[in-house]
């Protein structure tokens, strides 16, 4: 045993363990994504649904960075109400072919939020830092692994190389921290991370200017660099918010208005579970090391009488942070409050303030490092105890099947072909977006640009194949076009009231809805519809333009809508079968 501890390799081996955990993970990440390809099964939802299918149409239309042009989606809108081409994600698309850029974002957002981890960790414990280095890179793989929301996986990674800025800034202003700070939207969003930060920033400025009895020059300059990083990054995004007079569907949007116990019980449930579309899973082992290190921790402060000292502890105060973010998450669904923010900032009008809640899966996680680190310090059985935590906390987000986790879903859903013999019913990417199917239908129909709709997918599908449509999906367009949109679906969506609230009352879908089920909109192989009839006014459809509709479902009073069919096709596997139907007048 001695001759192995004296080993060079052994000492190695035990000093950078952590390097293959993260470089077996990455392996196996490009090796099942790379291998399947565009067979493997990625997230539907807020996905293939919206940004994929957008950056493909701006590549299709060589829109990435034009101006003044419109994209052929909803009608037509502003290529402005797309993602700016300044964004280190979206330059992937224009690089990459769309499926390769994907897998190249997840994959990048790992390194991210490990190297802004080690970059903020270096700043905060100094010459500690090499000491504590297992634990923050295996911190550091842990919050880059975690499955969030995949267009702006760049934004949440990055959150620790903000703080690491800023706290550079602080400390020693100097020209080049500025100049990173200017920079650091390239990875960032406004409307989900920038303006947070800036409000964030805003408060540090005022109370570092009170403690100090000084103004905080830096970190007041810091303020304006970054907003101008923003403006800069994103200025179709500001142009469209500031600049333009058009009254756009945020300002109908009617979010929900509960109780005081409703959004009690809403609020415990955030901070337990955190948010869909950043599931960090922190309640099966982060949550409960920190509860139990809370516990211990305060309740050695108070034993020791030493009480200003839990006022005072850092991780007294990332719990403290976590739960004021969880507070304005609940406290956005009472009117009162949302319609006071609204009336102050008109411009943040249908805008969702409660975001803050996006920031937690960074505290949780620093929180956890900051004990770890305290177990580090105690000694050889504390340390490898905090080795195996971090392990845990690691091997739960891989293991856990939530929204976003492609790698997971792509093997399951691979092993059980291979176990059954058969595939599952949920559709994968090629045959999601069955480019060659719709290749064919174009080419067989003579399709030239017209204007068409979606019947049982997602309208996605058309506009990543180059089909222009009157339908899409999109949080920012003009109210007047909902409006006009809502006269071809009236007939369905005044059959069924839960489609009516959900198109009035938000209307970011803009998709032709069944007359009997809430929705025939599938992502697998089956479509569920009680129903074969459609429900819309086709002199409406014809009003806005329309000609084709590209339907799952055979519809059995075509005569009726005044639609002819031209085909039934079928792709070469038969996972998807589509009807094309042609206004006849």
């Amino acid at each position: 045993m001695k001759n192995l501890l004296e080993r060079k390799w052994f000492r190695w081996l035990t000093k950078y363990w952590f390097l293959f955990p993260i470089a077996g993970f990455m392996v196996l990440m490009a090796v099942v994504m790379f291998g399947y390809g565009e067979r493997s099964y990625i997230a539907v939802h807020d996905n293939m649904d919206l940004f994929l299918a957008q950056y493909q149409m701006l590549k299709n239309t060589g829109s990435f960075f034009k101006h003044g042009v419109n994209v052929p989606f909803l009608g037509g809108v502003s290529r402005d109400l797309l993602p700016s081409e300044l964004s280190l994600y979206s330059l992937l698309y224009v690089m990459f072919p769309t499926y390769m850029a994907y897998v190249l974002g997840l994959l990048l957002k790992i390194v991210l939020g490990i190297f802004s981890f080690c970059l903020l960790s270096k700043e905060l414990f100094g010459e500690k830092y090499r000491m504590y280095r297992p634990v923050i890179y295996m911190v550091g793989f842990a919050y880059g692994i975690i499955y969030f929301f995949p267009a702006f996986g760049f934004a949440f990674a990055s959150i620790p190389l903000c703080v690491y800025l800023l706290i550079k800034i602080y400390r020693q202003p100097h020209i080049k921290w500025y100049l990173a700070l200017f920079a650091y939207p390239l990875l960032s969003y406004f409307s989900y991370h920038g303006i947070f930060i800036l409000g964030y920033l805003v408060i540090a400025v005022v109370w570092v200017s009170i403690r100090d009895k000084k103004l905080a020059k830096s970190l007041a300059g810091a303020l304006f660099v970054l907003a101008a990083g923003y403006v800069v990054c994103e200025y179709r995004l500001f142009g469209q918010m500031l600049l333009s007079d058009e009254v756009t569907i945020r300002s109908t949007m009617v979010n929900p208005s509960l109780s005081l116990r409703e959004i009690g019980r809403e609020i415990l449930a955030v901070w337990k579970d955190g948010i869909f579309h950043a599931e960090d899973v922190h309640s099966k082992v982060i949550m409960p090391v920190c509860a139990l290190y809370f516990v211990i921790l305060n309740g050695s402060y108070l034993w020791k009488k030493q009480g200003r000292k839990i006022l005072q502890d850092p991780f007294n105060l990332l719990m403290a942070w976590i739960l004021f973010n969880c507070l304005i998450y609940g406290l956005y669904d009472l009117e009162p409050l949302r319609t006071f923010v609204e009336t102050i900032l008109p411009p943040l009008q249908g805008w969702q303030f409660n975001r803050t809640i996006f920031f937690n899966p960074f505290l949780w996680d620093l929180a956890l490092l900051l004990i770890l680190i305290r177990l580090y310090d105690r000694g050889i059985v504390t340390l490898w105890a905090a080795n195996i935590l971090v392990c845990a906390a690691a091997l739960v987000v891989i293991l856990t099947p939530t929204r976003y986790n492609d790698l997971y879903t792509t093997c399951h859903h691979r092993f059980y072909a291979w176990n059954h013999g058969t595939e599952v019913d949920a559709l994968d990417y090629e045959q999601f977006y069955a480019t060659e199917l719709f290749e064919q239908i174009k080419r067989e129909i003579g399709y030239d640009g017209q204007w068409s709709v979606a019947y049982g997918m997602h309208p996605a599908v058309l506009e990543y194949n180059g089909i222009a449509t009157l339908d899409g999906y999109l949080g920012f367009y003009a109210q007047q076009y909902k409006e006009d949109f809502r006269k071809i679906i009236a007939p369905a969506i005044e059959r069924v009231e839960a489609s009516r609230i959900y198109y009035d009352d938000w209307g970011a879908r803009v998709y032709l809805y069944s007359g009997t089920d809430e929705s025939v909109v599938s992502s697998d192989k089956t479509v569920y519809a009680t129903d074969d009839r459609l429900y819309i006014d086709p002199e409406a459809f014809g009003e806005l333009g329309g000609t084709y509709i590209f339907s799952r479902i055979r519809f059995s009073n075509a005569d009726e809508m005044e639609l002819q069919i031209l085909g039934e096709y079928t792709a070469e596997d038969e996972s998807l079968t589509v009807y094309v139907y042609e206004r006849s007048r």
